[in-house]
């Protein structure tokens, strides 16, 4: 049962309401995570903006943002953000089974991706501790180092909503995930 009950665009906060309407527009619907972070027109404004910075000013592409989002997911083990981020990386162009790679953090035949990903696990999963060679992996195969920042930056901002759905007990409002079989 969630902490927090969601709100909807009709009865959200009016200082929540832009921040919400932009976000149910980009996705197609109000999520109950958006819902949830309706509740706090700081909170909403926060995910809103940082969204909003990175689709516009990030140097990675929608795939690749998209891929780092369930990357993460998968490293805070968010069953909400997985399954709304493996819907969005197939809107992306991949596959269910590249979904299901990148959620163990490597996309077979796709070697940059791949070294891309290892960063984004490791300050996911060792909090911003990344190993020189995970970094200088990245470099070699052609990321920049603003390239590797953006992708902090995706790390944090998918971060805010995994651990709010932690805190919240967010209700499923998407089709699961698949499983993760071995």
């Amino acid at each position: 049962m969630p902490r927090v009950p969601v709100h909807t665009l009709e009865d959200a906060p009016e200082g929540s309401r832009p921040a919400l309407e932009r976000q149910s527009r980009r996705v197609g619907k109000t999520l109950n995570v958006l819902g949830t972070m309706a509740h706090a027109p700081a909170l909403i404004g926060l995910y809103d903006a940082a969204e909003t910075v990175l689709a516009e000013r990030s140097s990675l592409d929608a795939p690749t943002r998209e891929a780092l989002h369930l990357t993460v997911a998968a490293v805070n083990d968010c069953a909400y953000c997985q399954a709304a981020y493996t819907g969005a990386v197939k809107r992306e162009g991949f596959s269910t089974e590249q979904a299901l790679e990148i959620r163990r953090g490597r996309v077979e035949g796709e070697p940059a991706t791949s070294a891309l990903l290892a960063v984004a696990r490791e300050i996911a999963d060792r909090r911003g501790h990344v190993e020189e060679a995970t970094w200088q992996a990245a470099l070699d195969i052609g990321w920049s180092p603003a390239e590797l920042l953006d992708a902090y930056a995706e790390v944090v901002r998918t971060v805010l909503t995994n651990w709010l759905n932690h805190l919240n007990g967010t209700e499923l409002d998407l089709p699961a995930a698949p499983p993760l079989e071995g």
